[in-house]
């Protein structure tokens, strides 16, 4: 499967893709989308290509610094557990900012807003007869252990909108002074669409209605709260407008600001965000620092869908898999590579069969690498192997793989091309009874290692450091035990392959230890120890358990 996948999306990588271009000095050239809202940035070509949301296409990355990258995400509405369609927003984008970090030499400084008050907190807060702010700690702590779980990288800073009213404040009424924005006698503060003119409207698309509910205040539908008078039981501060709480677009707008000024490289999050969020945020900031362009790409990822339903993953829709539940079953490694498969711009949908999938691909990386150490170590007896081509291998794939990530992260060809090389590595790997005395090529095996270790950790993926006993929460010294019972039953093996000199036939008083030994790795499998023969010599490899996966699926039903 994985070769044939592979090399049909390697012919599309050589026809599709050129080189990334080596950082060079941009001076901004003014070109844009075809509404002309988008000038190209100046400062330093990173060699990458991203599809930014603000043209529709995909755009070189240039960057005000070199070698940084300010990027800023939106953060949950902490009022309940996040599930697998958040997760899948946060870990695309984490693996977007560890490319750029580990592969391209970008150092990402990555700031995220919690929202921590809001409508739906202060009805849960009502419903549970406790504070907001209880409501908001507690699933904002739940928040961080799940990214935690799932290896998300922490953002330089979280940002809380509780902690930051008073900034919010004045950042509104920067707004209002540069005549962007007005306050109603209800003691509401609203922006002024109107006052921007074609300016509003980037990111609206067929189906998206404008704005807010109307209101009798509002001179425009399209206008959107700031600033929102409180009511009766609700949080609220002091405000020049009276007693209050800011809405929800102008806090990522004001913390934003505070981190990265009145100009930001990247801003990412959900496509369900574009509009109206993104779309409010450009509005205020702009209209804030009066500036023609406050972000520079914006990049949004596609939609989690559970199999079977076109809609999106969603509270609301009560069609969620909480990220507490998913770990019960899948790993972080699996549900990486899961993500790995499609471009983070896409929609995907989410299924048993579909992390059935993400398995298969790292057990068989797994087997690779059991077999490639195996080789290195001399417990594998191989023909002689074809030392050049899997050098030549090695190099295109290093070239493939880097040419489709600077391609928009096209995680889905670098993967195929892993996969190829792996196969080609296999391939050279079969295991033969008797050496033929050819000279063995270690060296080759280990640089072929090396990298796919490398890209997997490039990718958040630890697959290769003994994940199999860490998960299964074995003893380490399981591990020299079975190494010394497997080196046991290899000499026992040897001794009774051994033939006699004028007949290819077994001893027949030695078939019942073959016998004895095909039991003992029959009877292992089962307790989570996997032998395999290789000819004369046996690798092994600790697995989870038939008990084990019982035990889980119990305790999930429990």
């Amino acid at each position: 499967m994985w070769k044939l996948s592979g090399r049909l999306w390697k012919g599309k990588l050589l026809r599709g893709v050129s080189s990334p271009a080596q950082p060079v000095r941009s001076t901004g050239s003014g070109s844009g989308d075809q509404r002309g809202t988008w000038k190209k940035p100046s400062g330093f070509d990173s060699g990458l290509k991203v599809y930014n949301s603000l043209t529709r296409k995909k755009e070189p990355l240039i960057l005000a610094r070199e070698g940084v990258a300010t990027w800023y995400s939106c953060g949950p509405t902490v009022y309940d557990h996040a599930h697998l369609g958040h997760a899948c927003s946060y870990v695309r984008f984490d693996i977007l900012q560890r490319i750029l970090s580990k592969l391209f030499g970008v150092t990402v400084i990555h700031a995220m807003v919690i929202t921590d008050i809001d409508e739906k907190i202060i009805r849960r807060s009502w419903e549970e007869n406790v504070c907001p702010s209880v409501v908001a700690r507690t699933f904002e702590d739940d928040f961080k252990r799940d990214m935690l779980a799932l290896n998300v990288i922490p953002p330089a800073v979280h940002l809380r909108v509780t902690d930051n009213v008073p900034l919010i404040i004045s950042f509104i009424e920067g707004i209002v002074q540069n005549g962007h924005a007005y306050a109603t006698k209800h003691g509401d503060v609203y922006f002024d669409t109107q006052s921007i003119g074609d300016r509003y409207g980037k990111f609206r698309g067929a189906g998206h209605s404008w704005g807010e509910p109307v209101h009798t205040d509002k001179r425009d539908p399209k206008d959107f709260v700031l600033w929102r008078k409180s009511k009766p039981q609700e949080p609220s501060w002091e405000s020049p407008w009276g007693r209050g709480r800011p809405g929800w677009h102008i806090e990522c707008s004001t913390l934003a600001s505070s981190i990265f000024g009145s100009q930001l490289d990247i801003h990412s999050g959900g496509i369900d965000l574009a509009f109206p969020h993104h779309e409010n945020e450009i509005a205020q900031s702009e209209a804030y620092h009066r500036c023609s362009q406050w972000a520079n790409y914006f990049l949004h990822s596609g939609h989690l869908h559970l199999k079977g339903s076109s809609e999106k993953m969603s509270k609301s829709l009560k069609n969620y898999v909480t990220i507490k539940d998913f770990m019960k079953s899948y790993s972080a490694s699996e549900f990486r590579m899961f993500c790995l498969f499609a471009s983070y711009k896409s929609a995907v949908d989410y299924s048993d069969a579909s992390m059935g999938e993400a398995q298969a691909a790292l057990a068989s990386i797994s087997t690779f690498a059991h077999a490639a150490q195996a080789y290195m170590k001399g417990h594998l007896q191989c023909s002689a192997v074809q030392e050049a081509f899997l050098w030549e291998r090695l190099a295109e794939t290093k070239s493939i793989v880097m040419k489709a990530l600077a391609d928009d992260f096209d995680t889905r060809l670098a993967l195929s091309a892993l996969m190829e090389l792996l196969y080609h590595g296999n391939c050279q790997l079969q295991p033969v009874s008797r050496s033929d005395g050819a000279p063995r090529s270690p060296v080759v095996f280990a640089a072929m290692l090396s990298y796919i270790r490398d890209m997997l950790d490039a990718f958040g993926i630890d697959l290769l450091h003994s994940k199999e006993a860490g998960a299964t929460g074995y003893h380490g010294n399981l591990e020299g035990v079975v190494e010394q019972l497997t080196g046991f039953r290899s000499e026992v093996r040897a001794f009774a392959l051994t033939r006699p000199d004028d007949t290819n036939k077994l001893h027949p008083d030695r078939i019942p230890l073959l016998q004895a030994c095909d039991a003992l790795r029959n009877n292992l499998a089962p307790l989570g120890v996997l032998i395999k023969d290789r000819g004369v010599h046996s690798t092994w490899e600790i697995i989870k358990s038939q008990k084990e996966q019982r035990s889980q699926e119990e305790d999930e039903k429990l």
